[in-house]
């Protein structure tokens, strides 16, 4: 009989549960999101991101069982990440987990969110019926990560090359709150790029000293700043804030509607070399892995930023040479059934976690 695991993740502002039976049967997944207390700070306050998980720990993890008709008694393992996040956010889903373990006698497996976001893509792929090809790329990009992995198979990573400074996201977030945008600023910069010229504004790409796999986007995002402290932006800017506080969602007309075609170019440019940064690091770590007669099979695009359409075209049209795989959106971001698909094969290892093991805020893969 395939094992039931819950599967728990609350690293940074979400706090969510799900129950995978078997490695692709997906039975429940409840995600509660904390965009509303956080967007009027332009980002994720970690104090209060601790407050929102206890609150909504308990509620979610029923939710989760109620929906898959289960209840406490069916399941066969807990799961949850205990790293690398907000420190306060991990606790509180880690401690939840280690009391479910506790309570009810069935194994504990702490997971790491980066492998999680991998898992995300193995298990979608595996039910689509195209599973993914071995050794393989692994991008992980989102607000808080920026890191390109080799895969031999789950389970046994080597880190090729990760951000210096600021993760992908992170970035998008930050130019988008500059211009007035609010947060979570990349869907909206992915929403108006379409209509901009990504060819208008010239950024150069960082060249990195030492790993040439690692990325860098402090550099661009200065460049935005400068771009824009050498105009007069402040009306429109202005006018931006004042949507964002009347309208919390506002569609793409009304954004249009406060966006000069100038700004349209900026967020197209911006987005643009972002995309060109991640899938050219892939192409390069492609080609490094055939000459050194190794070799990769395929391309894993996960976390937050693979919900960027841009990116999923670009990945689709460049001749990278590999099969791309990508997550569906729903499980690009945070959610608790990458955590629950990651835990299965350790699972089945009987690699169980004590019930003193640590939050990690800095855990590190590979």
């Amino acid at each position: 009989m395939a094992k039931r695991i819950l599967g728990i993740e609350s690293s940074c502002d979400e706090t969510a549960a799900a129950i995978l039976e078997g490695e692709t049967r997906v039975l429940s997944s409840i995600v509660a999101s904390q965009l509303s207390v956080h967007g009027k700070y332009g980002g994720v306050v970690p104090e209060l991101a601790s407050r929102e998980h206890l609150r909504s720990i308990v509620p979610v993890v029923r939710e989760a069982i109620a929906a898959a008709g289960l209840t406490f008694g069916d399941l066969d393992a807990v799961a949850a990440t205990s790293g690398p996040g907000l420190a306060g956010s991990l606790l509180v889903g880690l401690t939840y987990a280690k009391a479910i373990a506790f309570a009810t006698g069935i194994p504990l497996i702490a997971v790491n969110h980066i492998e999680g976001h991998i898992h995300a893509v193995i298990l979608e792929a595996a039910a689509s019926g195209r599973p993914v090809e071995f050794p393989a790329l692994a991008l992980i990009a989102s607000g808080g990560h920026t890191h390109l992995f080799e895969v031999r198979q789950p389970g046994a990573y080597r880190l090729l090359g990760r951000t210096r400074d600021d993760a992908a996201g992170e970035a998008f977030d930050k130019v988008a709150k500059l211009l007035g945008f609010g947060y979570p600023g990349g869907p909206v910069i992915d929403m108006l790029a379409p209509h901009g010229n990504p060819r208008a504004i010239r950024f150069t790409l960082a060249n990195m000293k030492g790993n040439k796999l690692d990325f860098s986007f402090s550099g661009l995002k200065t460049a935005v700043l400068r771009w824009v402290e050498a105009r007069n932006m402040t009306p429109e800017i202005e006018a931006r804030k004042v949507l964002v506080r009347t309208n919390p969602i506002p569609t793409v007309d009304q954004w249009l509607a406060v966006t000069p075609q100038g700004t349209l170019d900026l967020l197209a440019s911006f987005q643009c070399t972002v995309i060109e940064e991640l899938l050219n690091h892939a192409v390069r770590a492609a080609e490094t892995a055939s000459e050194s007669g190794d070799g990769v099979r395929s391309l894993i695009v996960s976390g937050g930023v693979a919900c960027n359409s841009g990116l999923r075209a670009a990945a689709t049209e460049r001749a990278i040479g590999l099969p791309v795989y990508f997550p569906t959106r729903a499980l690009s971001t945070d959610n608790a059934v990458m955590i629950a698909a990651a835990a299965y094969p350790l699972y089945r290892a009987g690699r169980f976690s004590a019930l003193d093991i640590p939050a990690e805020p800095n855990l590190t893969l590979a």
